[in-house]
């Protein structure tokens, strides 16, 4: 794959890309390391993560540090936004082969260091080591989407990757749980290991090497990576903040500094974000907000829908967990539906369908809590997967279509990063909102009923603004592929 090239191959074109994907093509000898590549690089992060979840109660029963729990995740977290903040500009600078190899090396050491961990601190600095590597590999695994597969093979792909987050919502909590039990805390988290050396494998036996020139580097704008991770981190400690007035000053803070940055930002001469980021007059920032709310808004299920069903309405961990697994089910099942479609026009068409559902299964989990019907939470979970199925592959593709050639590295890369970004921001929100209401793990049944509610509620009006987003990008689209092309479909604006 000749990727400088590559760089030209889609500006060029002035038809619509090819609708005769098959998924039979993503398994043939010229695209089968690729795609074992990249749906490895997603289930890094995939299956960490839940391999982590299901690891850190034995392993603070053994090492202590139960008060800092929450942190494990936190500094995860923010460090991974970090990694795929600054992994546009490392690709450009140093190759996706060096930087990809690099950020799993990193990975193993974060891994290694929690592995062999005598104390919670220990883990955390591992965590940090494993958010930074993974958040590098898996935004620069979506910017080579489009250098490692043709047009028409794109769909295709974010249906493997959707297939390998539902393996992941049902393995990686059996595998974990198995090593634990049998044998040790320890090898759960160390299974990680194999995993990346083959990822490293793979990477050196696809991904060429590259002679970067010097013209093409860029600075590393560290002042602005510094202040975006002081914003995340203030987001996820105003959840722990010891009274309300507290956690409304994080959170504001937090979100003003963000705003600063993304303002500060598009003046810099080296940008982190792609040209027209949040923009509401061009397809790319209105797509972007539709990126950021739909986690923002499911971050609310994500977070207290497993809790209700156990403390409200009396569920096992397991029949509650069925709920999580049951929307990961429908996110993967739709998404193959609409990866199959072979129109990419009808595709582009359905996405505004995607925050429609997910407004429609949040409003179906406000109506489950307000009446007390438990029955209720599954066809909504059902609704808040297929949502995603539908919108999630073709957004992102047209994220990366709508983007300037020279931008589509930022924009692929920047699409993990901001999903991640919604859920830390709707974490908060949601911890806001239950917190206000009087949620804590002493309340009553009834105080868990309110503030369950009003944090679906509020959850269910962002989804609504994504789905205000989803309708606006697809007819900001539209309008672009329109001049000059002769009533060309939408596919054919790909590398304007």
């Amino acid at each position: 794959m000749d990727f400088a090239k590559d760089d030209n191959i889609r500006a060029d074109l002035d038809v619509p890309p090819q609708e005769d994907g098959r998924w039979s093509e993503l398994l043939r000898p010229n695209y089968l390391a690729a795609t074992v590549t990249l749906c490895l690089g997603v289930a890094l992060f995939a299956f960490n993560e839940f391999f982590i979840a299901t690891a850190l109660p034995t392993a603070v029963s053994e090492i202590g540090g139960a008060t800092l729990l929450s942190w494990a995740v936190t500094l995860y977290l923010v460090f991974a936004i970090l990694g795929g903040a600054i992994a546009a500009n490392l690709k450009t600078r140093f190759g996706a082969r060096g930087t990809l190899i690099t950020a799993a090396i990193v990975f193993v050491a974060g891994t290694m260091i929690a592995t062999t961990a005598g104390s919670m601190p220990q883990v955390l600095a591992g965590r940090i080591f494993q958010g930074f590597g993974e958040g590098i590999i898996a935004a620069v695994c979506y910017a080579l989407i489009p250098a490692l597969f043709p047009p028409r093979l794109v769909p295709k792909i974010f249906g493997a990757e959707a297939i390998v987050w539902a393996t992941a919502a049902f393995g990686g909590p059996l595998v974990s749980g198995f090593l634990t039990e049998h044998w040790s805390w320890r090898a759960a988290f160390g299974v990680n290991i194999p995993a990346a050396a083959i990822f490293v494998v793979l990477v050196l036996a696809i991904v060429p090497a590259q002679k970067v020139a010097a013209s093409t580097s860029r600075p590393i704008p560290l002042l602005r990576l510094i202040i975006v991770g002081t914003g995340i981190l203030l987001i996820s400690v105003s959840t722990t903040a010891a009274s309300v007035p507290l956690m409304i000053a994080a959170l504001a803070t937090a979100l003003t500094i963000l705003w600063a940055v993304v303002q500060a930002d598009r003046r810099a001469e080296h940008s982190i974000l792609p040209a027209g980021a949040f923009a509401l007059t061009k397809p790319l920032g209105t797509g972007l907000w539709v990126v950021l709310l739909m986690p923002l808004a499911q971050a609310s299920g994500s977070i207290y829908l497993i809790y209700g069903l156990q403390h409200v309405w009396d569920f096992s961990p397991t029949a509650a967990g069925f709920s999580g697994a049951l929307m990961a089910i429908s996110w993967s099942f739709t998404a193959i539906l609409v990866a199959s479609l072979r129109s990419h026009d009808l595709r582009v068409k359905l996405i505004p369908l995607g925050p429609a559902l997910l407004s429609l299964g949040l409003a179906g989990l406000t109506v489950a809590m307000a009446i007390d019907e438990f029955r209720l939470v599954f066809p909504s979970q059902i609704a808040v997967g297929a949502g995603f199925g539908i919108s999630w592959g073709t957004l992102s593709q047209l994220m990366m279509d709508v983007s300037p050639h020279k931008e589509r590295d930022k924009t692929s890369a920047f699409l993990p990063t901001l999903q991640s970004a919604g859920y830390a921001i709707g974490a908060a929100i949601c911890g806001l909102t239950a917190n206000l209401r009087g949620f804590d793990e002493k309340a009553s049944v009834a105080t868990m009923h309110g503030a369950l509610f009003t944090v679906f509620v509020v959850a269910s009006v962002i989804s609504t603004a994504s789905l205000y987003f989803g309708l606006r990008t697809v007819r900001l689209a539209a309008k672009r592929s329109r001049p000059g092309q002769g009533g060309a479909t939408l596919g054919a604006f790909a590398g304007d």
